[in-house]
Parts: C-alpha cells; structure tokens; sequence
C-alpha cells in the first residue's frame, strides 16, 4: 500500500448482511452468487464495470477494509462490498481505486473462454461446413450420426461455460427490462444451441417438411459456437482496452513519501508518513519531498513544485512561505509546521478530484445496445406472430411448426456478426492512429473525439518545450563569446534549471566554461564567483544594485523582453553591466501550424497555465489562441472544464504534467503528450507520442471516420439475418414449399461477418490529416 493510500484509510463497519445505500436509505442486497458453471466471472474494483450499462456475470471479490462501492452509472449507490448495482446490474467499482496493481481476473477469464471456445469452434465450422465443398468430404468420412455427435460435443462447452456471462447479462437486462446486445446474443445462443440439441436427441419430434434426405433434422451448432466465440473476442478487445482504468490514481498516491523526519525535543526521528500529524515540526533535507502541506518555520531553499504549477523552474522558498507535500525540495535544508495531513493534502485532493471525474463519466451506451434495444422486441413479435399464424393456419402437426418457425426466426434474427461490428472498428481505428502518433486508450475515446469543440491546453510542454533555453544574449561592451563563457564557467556546477540552460545556450553558440573559483549563492539575488582576477555576477536588479552595477543602459530592453514571457538576468564583470542575459520556455516548432489547424476545424481553443499571466498572455498572443486563464491550480483547473461543460461544450483537455491530471480525467477526451509525465498519460484518454499537437486533427478525422464505420458494420451485421427472417417465418412456404435451412443461416452468418471485417479494414485506407 502507498503512502498516501495508509494515509487516507478510514475503518469501515462490515456489513455481512450486505446492504447498500441508496439517496441515504438502506437496501438489502443479495451477496454474490458462487454457483456459476465452470469457472466463475470475477469482479474486482474497475475490471468489472460494464460498459454496456448492465451487469456482468456472478461477482465473486473480496472487499478491501474500509473501502467503499459505487456505480458509475447511478452515483447515489453506495456499498461496502463489490457487486451489482440494484438499479441497472452493473457491476459496482470502487470509490477510491486501490493503490495496489489492478486485479484484471475477468480479463483472464474472458481471455480463456474466447481461446478455449476459438479452439472448439474452428473445427466445429469445418465440420458443419465442410460438405460445402465438392464430393461432400466430411459425410463421406463421417456417418450423419457420428457427425451430430462431434457436432454437440464440440458445441456444448462453448455454448453453456464460454456463453455463460452472456447468459447472465441477458438475464439481468429482462429483468430491467434494459434490452441491449446481450440479450439478443443470450437469446440467439440460447434458442440456436437449444433447437439444435433437441434435433439431434430426439429428430422424430419434427415434421417431416425439416428433415433432410436421410430422414435428420438440420442443426445450429456452429451457429451458436460461432456467435459466441465473435462476441467473446469483441469482450476481451474492449477489457483489454480499459484494463489500466486506476493507473493515475495509483501513480499519484506514489507520489508521496513513505516517511517523514519529525524533530523532537530528541532529535530527529524518521516515522511513516500516516504518523504525521497537525502541528508537527518536521525537518525537509536537500534531495528529499516535502511530506505534507506546511509553511517553512526556519531556512531557505528553492523546490521544484512542477507537480502542482507545471512550470519547470524552482521555487525560493523563506520562513513564512508554504510548502505542498510530495515536491521536491533541490538544495536547502528547513524545518516546516504540518499544517495539513492525510486526505487534506494538494496531492490526495488531486487523487480524490482524478478519482471523481473517472467515475464521473458515465459509460456511453453503444450503438449495437441502442439499436438492440429496438430490435429484440421487433424479432420476439415476429416470433410470436410466426407462432399463432403457423398454429392456426399451418398444415398438422401445427403446434410443432408453429414451435419450430418460431425458433427459427430467433436463430436467423440473432447477428452473427454484432459483437464484432464495434470492436474490430476501434481495433483498427487504434492501429491506425498509432501509426499517425496517436494512441487512444478506449472506444469511449475514439468515439467521443469527434463530438470536441472546444480545446484546453496546458502551455508548458504542450504548447511549449518545456524546458528552459538560452533565446537572448545582449553584451555591453564585452564580445558575446567571452561573456558566455564567463557565465558558463560562473553556472556549471549548478543543477538549477536556468543555469543549465545558460552552460547549454553558452556550449550550442560555441562558449567553453570559463574556470572559476570563489562561488557564492546569494538568495534570491543571483550568484558571483572569480575567474582568474576577473569578477562575475549574474542576477536581478538587486544583486546589480548591491554591486553598485549601473542597469540603467538595458532596463528598457530587459522589460521589453519580460513582456515577451523570458527571464532576464544581468551580468556584470568587475563591477560594471556587461549585458543580459533571457530565458524562456520557446514555443514548439509544431505548435502554430497546430493551433492553426484546429482553428480551421473549428475549435474554440483556450489556454489553461499555472504560469504567471504576462508569460502567458505573450505565448497565447503569439499563437492566435482565443482564451488565457493563468495562475491556475490543478483543482481550478478541473473546474473550469466543469464550466465550459455545463455551458454545452464537449471539451477535450491536452497536457503533459501532474497538475493536469484532474483536468485530463475531467475533460470529455483527456489529451496527454507523450514526451510528459507517466500520471498525466494515464489519466488520458488520448495520448500524442511525439507530443504534436497536429495529433488532435487527425484524431478527431479518424473519430469521424470510425462512427461512420461502426454504422456501417452495424447494418452489414443486421442485414443478411434480417433478409433470412421472412424465410424462417415461413412466408415462402405456402407457394414454394420453402423454410428455413442451416445453408442459407450459415450464408447469411458468413457473409455479415466477411462484410464487418472487410469494411473495417477500409479504415486504414481513409485519408486523414497524418500532421502528427
């Protein structure tokens, strides 16, 4: 467990008779079922959400001490165990995801039955189909008896233990009546796998019009095999997708540290962090993280707080001033009161805020539930008018053809290809984007991209480099080389951020560091040292003044260039100004061409930077954005995508820092660069590899390009079944004598499922804006 984690851990009674809340009043809830066939589906925490909107199979987890249960869909839901929700039947997920690496048991499981039911099924089709081919190759090798019971043996592991979740998410969806895709592939494979077992055992209950030459009954077994193997694989691409849902929240509670130096009237003492209290004086030494939030009582130093501002240059911090736990302090040693502790940390609020707007974004129902929805009661009428024609106009035995028709009209109604038709899109559609530098997370990311008006950035390193550069040099009375290599020699031997882009501008214009001896800080002014007989100082205005340095000659040029967002630092050489030095954080090369870009597709672009507003007003001018919002924390952040969305804007987030990751959860599509940190990337839903933002034209194209794929895959899914369903009603019979037969089933199931994947991989050749 992390230290954040033992920090934020509260006791929780154990509620063995498992009851719920629900808008504050108890519900019983049944405990979960461990009587499932075979292998039991497990669920725990984030791996058992359904983004279908209903429930999975039967839950078997154990709840951690304390910890808390809520669906995504129904927030009012709270429970102290793992299990369904009463309301919709989604599996419920934790409040707080644990810091411990996520149990992802139902994508192994699921990942065994779609292998297991794979291995059945392929032999199983070349059995059922293989007559297809010239001379009948697998009755001349197979007696019609033999071969049905290969056939069921096959069949019957894959039908009953690899279909069963779906079973129990048909289930659950009639109970609610909440129809989606699993009730009409758990009919389908029901009816199929039931009809054909009952031909098979007992053909002679059959009309003779459903038998073949030799007297057999034709059977679905391939049918039913088939549809559940395509649906499992479409199962275990969509877990695999969202299989690292609480990455951020874990990497984040790592950030604190596991301990803390409290100083006693003994000394100090190293204790757990969870042991910190209000009021405590602890000791922070150079290297190490500030443990929690405080206010300095004795020291100085300079911490780098690019975790909660995002800007890469050190803090001075003096007594007075307030220290956030988990930054990390660079060269002084100080003591700091704790002043808060646990879950009223920055950090554990950022964990809280990411954790929120992860569970806060309800699963989008997909379009294969939305069109199932209307579609299983449209197939079961159908069934049924089938049914009471057949039963009081067909020909004797009339009850059985009436039976028999309308089972038929369930085999033939039920989409072979239909748990295929979303998941191979966004397969490809993935594949495709990360060939463009683009990597989508889920489907929910890629369908979402499209819908994006407005855009919110982070400014350093996603507009930015993000890191420091040496962009001005203005000598005065000196040459340009010999000053650079008097303060190269001056700051080589410091790691602060603006000394490194000195000694680096200073070695890339061709200066060698000039030896120096006599060092000395002088804080929050700058730095002097000797080199040789010559003395050399850069700093502010008040290390100048202090050295009696007249800056007058360059004041106007170094606000000029402060108004441009660089740092300007003077230099003065025994005594007298010898020029100014900037610094700034220069705009990636990509970046105007990017902003323009999005311009022309349309998108409200708005800027959203803990940096200081003179530095962000310039950049944002520079680049034509619309909106500048500086000064911002990560939680102010956050709320102001929260206003943009009650405004009606679907808001994508692009940025690279820890400070970003509330925002990057909060936005409608978080976009994380991957030349960032490993917290905002995970608290994304898109990530840019080369850190471009062109990236976003081209994801949003392929978002659009995708849901017009996965429509069109829906309709080959649902056409050639639904073509076939006039025939299994029987309406041709009465003229032609024609019912339904497993050749033309078997057809019309190829033929979807050819379509699906086919069109599919057109995706690859759709043309797209590939600037990334």
């Amino acid at each position: 467990m992390s230290a954040l984690a033992a920090t934020q851990g509260r006791k929780a009674p154990v509620d063995h008779n498992h009851c719920i809340t629900v808008n504050g009043k108890h519900v019983h809830m049944d405990p979960p079922k461990t009587d499932a066939p075979a292998a039991t589906d497990h669920h725990h925490g984030h791996g058992g959400q359904d983004h279908h909107g209903h429930g999975h199979g039967a839950a078997v987890a154990t709840a951690a001490p304390g910890a808390q249960y809520t669906c995504p869909m129904h927030p009012e839901i709270r429970s102290d165990k793992p299990g369904a929700c009463p309301i919709c039947g989604m599996a419920l997920e934790p409040v707080m995801p644990a810091a411990e690496p996520e149990d992802n048991t139902e994508l192994r499981e699921m990942s065994v039955r779609f292998w297991v039911s794979a291995a059945l099924s392929l032999p199983l089709l070349l059995v059922a189909m293989g007559d297809m081919l010239p001379g009948s190759p697998v009755s001349s090798l197979l007696p019609h008896g033999w071969r049905m019971r290969l056939e069921l043996a096959l069949a019957l592991p894959v039908a009953t233990w690899g279909a069963w979740p779906f079973y129990v998410r048909g289930v659950r969806s009639l109970r609610g009546f909440h129809l989606n895709m699993f009730t009409l592939i758990a009919l389908g494979v029901s009816v199929a796998f039931g009809y054909s077992l009952v031909a098979a055992i007992f053909p002679g209950l059959f009309p003779p019009a459903f038998a073949g030459h030799g007297g057999e009954v034709a059977v679905y077994f391939e049918a039913a095999a088939v549809i559940t193997t395509l649906v499992l694989l479409g199962q275990v691409l969509e877990l695999r997708a969202r299989s690292r849902t609480g990455s951020a929240i874990r990497k984040l509670m790592n950030l604190a540290p596991a301990t803390a130096v409290r100083v006693n009237q003994a000394g100090d003492e190293e204790i757990p962090l969870a042991h910190v209290h209000v009021g405590d004086t602890l000791r922070v030494r150079p290297g190490t993280k500030v443990p929690v939030d405080g206010r300095v009582l004795e020291g100085t130093s300079s911490i780098d707080e690019s975790m909660v501002t995002g800007e890469p240059m050190p803090v001075q911090k003096q007594a007075g001033d307030r220290v956030i736990g988990s930054t990390v302090n660079a060269t002084g040693s100080f003591t700091m009161r704790a002043e808060q502790v646990g879950g009223d940390t920055l950090l554990a609020r950022i964990v809280n805020m990411v954790a929120q707007a992860q569970r806060s974004r309800a699963p989008i129902q997909k379009l294969a539930d939305q069109v199932s929805g209307w579609f299983v009661p449209v197939v079961i009428l159908i069934a049924l008018v089938t049914f009471g024609v057949w039963a009081h106009l067909g020909p004797e035995p009339s009850l059985t053809y009436a039976l028999v028709n309308a089972v038929a009209v369930l085999i033939i109604a039920c989409p072979c290809a239909l748990g295929l038709a979303t998941p191979i899109s966004i397969m490809v559609a993935t594949g495709r984007g990360a060939n463009l530098g683009v990597l989508f997370r889920n489907a929910e990311a890629i369908e979402r991209m499209r819908q994006v008006d407005t855009l919110v950035v982070d400014k350093t390193g996603t507009l930015t480099e993000g890191k420091p550069r040496l962009v001005t040099v203005q000598p005065l009375g000196i040459e340009q080389t010999g000053l650079l290599s008097l303060l190269a020699g001056l700051e080589q031997g410091s790691e602060h951020p603006l000394a490194r882009a000195i000694v680096e501008g200073a070695a890339d214009k061709g200066a060698s560091p000039a030896p120096v001896s006599d060092f000395a800080s002088h804080t929050g002014r700058g730095v002097t040292a000797r080199s040789g007989t010559t003395t050399i100082a850069l700093g502010n205005a008040a290390l100048m003044q202090q050295l009696s340095a007249d800056v007058s000659p360059l004041a106007a040029r170094a606000d000029e260039l402060r108004a441009a967002g660089q740092t300007v630092m003077f230099a003065a050489v025994d005594g007298r100004l010898a020029g100014i030095v900037g610094v700034a954080d220069p705009v990636k090369a990509s970046t105007p061409a990017a902003i323009q870009a999005l311009h022309q597709a349309g998108l409200h672009i708005v800027m959203l930077t803990g940096d200081n507003a003179t530095t962000a007003r310039a950049v944002a001018s520079g680049l034509g954005i619309d909106e500048v919002v500086a000064g911002v924390l990560p939680d102010q952040k956050a709320a102001r995508i929260k206003q943009l969305q009650a405004a009606g804007r679907v808001v994508a987030m692009a940025g690279d820092g820890v400070n970003d990751a509330p925002a990057l959860a909060q936005a409608d599509v978080g976009i994380a660069m991957g030349t960032g940190t490993d917290v905002a990337m995970e608290s994304a839903h898109v990530t840019l590899v080369k850190g471009d933002l062109r990236g976003i034209v081209a994801a949003r194209e392929l978002s659009q390009a995708t849901l017009r794929n996965i429509k069109q895959n829906l309709f080959f899914a649902f056409i050639y079944n639904a073509l076939g369903v006039p025939l299994a009603a029987g309406l041709l019979y009465p003229a032609f004598g024609l019912l339904l037969s497993p050749m033309i089933a078997a057809a019309a199931m190829s033929l979807s499922s050819v379509s699906v994947i086919t069109n599919a991989l057109r995706l690859n050749r759709s043309r797209l804006n590939s600037g990334a």
